[in-house]
């Protein structure tokens, strides 16, 4: 159901930090012709932490009217409220997305019986669902006996977006459970070894800025080519590191700057990514194979 390359998009500001809707078009007009399978609109990456209900809606409203089905899209709706969620994945549906995204509930890390519910209430609402796994974000390190008791009660889950760093438990898991739904890596750093363990794809910040570098991976995967695979990997690796220099999305909106796609503003908490910093992505920005870049 979800499978290939799916970018998790940036939303673009103003530096006023508005939402910049000119750039947000030629932004998912690049995506698009770049050969991405889909798009994850309010994601970590969108800074939907920070959009306001109204924009949320004006964002969706005007991203999906573009995407006019070109691609699929999962909408982000996951928070450590379930009510707030639950009105998060309701606003989204009017959209018709073709999934909704939701992340284990941080900070209050739920306990089993919990965490079950909070997503047995979300598959009521009839949207198949992508778990969130990231647990450097969110302090819930799932294990996979609790996956294995989600997975079984609440079935509207079709896919987990694996942002674990721990490849140990990262593969038990996918030896497990990777035939029984999409399981999908979160680390762009790891790519290659998530493929490895049957990945069916990838959501993907870096793909913000490195979209044909990932499709042109995952085709020769696909036509098993592993060494050209990891060529590109390797040629990719620098800027995909460097896209993770401070937290995200604040280098990735710094390298669309320099691709001339919107400016480098982020929301607070978030600030500008620092002076040196940018020093050092300049240099590798400046050795990259152009053709990998959107």
């Amino acid at each position: 159901m979800f499978e290939g390359i799916y970018t998790a998009l940036a939303t673009p500001f103003t530096p006023q930090g508005r939402i910049d809707f000119a750039a947000l078009e030629i932004l998912l007009e690049k995506q698009i012709a770049s050969g991405i399978d889909g798009l994850v609109l309010l994601g970590t990456t969108a800074e939907a932490a920070t959009l306001d209900e109204a924009e949320k809606d004006e964002l969706l409203c005007a991203a999906m009217k573009q995407i006019n089905k070109r691609v699929k899209v999962i909408i982000g709706t996951g928070t450590n409220c379930t009510r707030t969620m639950l009105q998060n994945t309701q606003a989204a549906l009017k959209h018709n997305p073709d999934g909704v995204l939701i992340v284990t509930p941080y900070y209050n890390k739920p306990n089993p019986s919990g965490l079950i519910e909070h997503y047995r209430q979300a598959a009521q609402l009839g949207a198949p669902i992508v778990l969130y796994h990231i647990p450097g974000r969110t302090g819930l390190k799932l294990p996979p006996q609790v996956l294995a008791d989600l997975l079984t009660k609440v079935p509207q889950i079709k896919a987990v977006k694996e942002s674990d760093y721990d490849m140990a438990q990262v593969t038990d898991t996918a030896v497990k459970f990777s035939k029984k739904i999409d399981y999908l890596c979160g680390n762009d750093d790891l790519f290659p070894q998530y493929l490895a363990v049957n990945a069916s794809g990838i959501i993907s910040a870096a793909a913000n800025v490195l979209a044909p570098a990932f499709v042109k991976m995952y085709s020769a995967w696909q036509k098993g080519n592993t060494q050209k695979t990891f060529e590109l990997f390797s040629k990719a690796y620098p800027l995909i590191k460097a896209c993770y220099t401070e937290t995200n999305p604040t280098c990735v909106k710094y390298l669309l700057s320099l691709l001339g796609i919107g400016g480098e503003t982020v929301r607070l908490p978030l600030g500008p990514v620092s002076d040196e910093h940018k020093a050092k992505i300049d240099e590798i920005f400046a050795k990259t194979d152009k053709s990998l870049l959107i």
